[in-house]
């Protein structure tokens, strides 16, 4: 029995925001009927990595891992009678998620009110780049412009370079666990009152929680952050050092200064964790420079995880930096279950990403990979929507099955 066995969730979700967000319903039990066109796929579908190197539009790893757990559903919103199938799912479904710009699903008649006069108790979830009101609402894009609009881009990189920003769409990666919290606070207070609710969130303003202490620094100082590198106002040192090998990295940070005294006696420069220079923290955040030259003299010399393994016995919180084929074989990874083996129908055994977060009585479960377009559409009509074959062939001719 997972926690969300009993709840049935229509996923109008698009690229990688708001499909995050279903994905993990579904790992907890939920039923999600994702629907899509074969006219105009998901653009994550058009996203490598490819299962065996070849672009496909059911062999996209990336829409693979997002979508794991649902089940498929083509239907083309642009035929009446593929709105009449959506709202026979509305009345069956307890949550509707969608993640198109605000005007989208007016359009197809398909909004909040329009759903509750099928559905009074339904849940709705519509999840787009900047809300669904104010001047903004109507800005189009992708994860990569609410970061540049939130301010990521300003944070990152350094004080005489351009922007550089984080990596990918940034708040496509956060939103899903603000979207994950509001489901399931509008599942509780519906079991509770009988109602359901409209929710709308803003996925920058997810992100936006994400630099809180800027903001309040700002708000209360007068003070305007800026791209600092790897350093950081509070710590020294505080850095991504070279180690030893093609492209191998250490990241080191000293927040006392025991973790310094640690550092130099694992440096064997004992002297320097007395040396005026760099004796306390503020000596040792105004010369990092020369200090962060220091360190990565002695990094150089020996392997990233031979570094963490050393510093990490000593109590220095210290990390080697991975690449995707390191975290691919990581042994702490592999033993919670992080990557998934599951058998895909065209592609066979592949990788998706495991639950997000372990519980001990219901533990999650990736019960099926990512739909194919429309894989699974004779299953949802006949064994969740109850129509009978020639009804089908009616939306087949019709053209609403695409």
């Amino acid at each position: 029995m997972l926690p969300l066995d009993d709840v049935k969730v229509v996923d109008f979700m698009w690229a990688l925001a708001g499909p995050g967000t279903t994905r993990t319903l579904a790992d907890y039990g939920a039923t999600v009927v994702r629907i899509e066109s074969a006219n105009r796929v998901d653009g994550a579908r058009t996203v490598g990595p490819f299962l065996n190197n070849q672009p496909a539009h059911d062999g996209s790893g990336l829409f693979g891992t997002y979508n794991a757990g649902k089940l498929g559903l083509a239907l083309d919103l642009n035929k009446p009678q593929a709105r009449e199938v959506v709202l026979d799912l509305v009345r069956w479904a307890d949550v509707v998620c969608e993640s198109f710009s605000p005007k989208a699903m007016r359009a197809w008649r398909l909004d909040y009110e329009s759903l509750r006069e099928v559905n009074p108790s339904v849940i709705m979830l519509s999840s787009c780049l900047m809300g669904q009101s104010g001047p903004m609402s109507k800005f189009v894009g992708f994860g990569n412009m609410a970061a540049a609009v939130t301010g990521f881009y300003h944070f990152c990189g350094w004080p005489d370079r351009p922007p550089s920003g984080p990596f990918g769409a940034y708040t496509d990666y956060i939103a899903p666990r603000f979207g994950v919290i509001a489901v399931l606070a509008a599942l509780d207070y519906r079991q509770r009152t009988g109602k359901g609710q409209y929710i709308d969130q803003s996925q920058a303003e997810s992100a936006l929680h994400f630099l809180t202490p800027a903001l309040l620094d700002c708000a209360a100082n007068g003070r305007s952050e800026q791209g600092a590198g790897n350093a950081d106002p509070n710590y020294a040192p505080h850095g991504v050092y070279p180690a030893l090998g093609d492209d191998r990295w250490i990241a080191i940070v000293c927040k006392t200064d025991e973790h310094w005294r640690s550092l130099c006696a694992a440096m064997n420069r004992g002297s320097l964790a007395s040396h005026e220079t760099f004796a306390t923290m503020a000596a040792r955040h105004k010369n990092r420079d020369q200090l962060d030259q220091i360190i990565s003299e002695w990094t150089r010399s020996l392997t990233a995880h031979a570094i963490e393994l050393l510093l990490q016995k000593l109590g220095v919180p210290a990390s080697a930096v991975q690449d995707s084929n390191d975290i691919s074989h990581d042994p702490q990874l592999a033993a919670r279950g992080y990557l998934t083996e599951i058998m895909h129908p065209a592609y066979g055994k592949t990788v998706v990403e495991g639950p997000r977060f372990l519980l001990s009585r219901t533990p999650a479960m990736t019960a099926r990979p990512a739909p194919t377009v429309g894989g699974d559409s004779q299953y949802v009509l006949e064994s969740i929507l109850g129509y009978d074959q020639d009804r089908i062939n009616k939306l087949v001719a019709a053209g609403a099955l695409e």
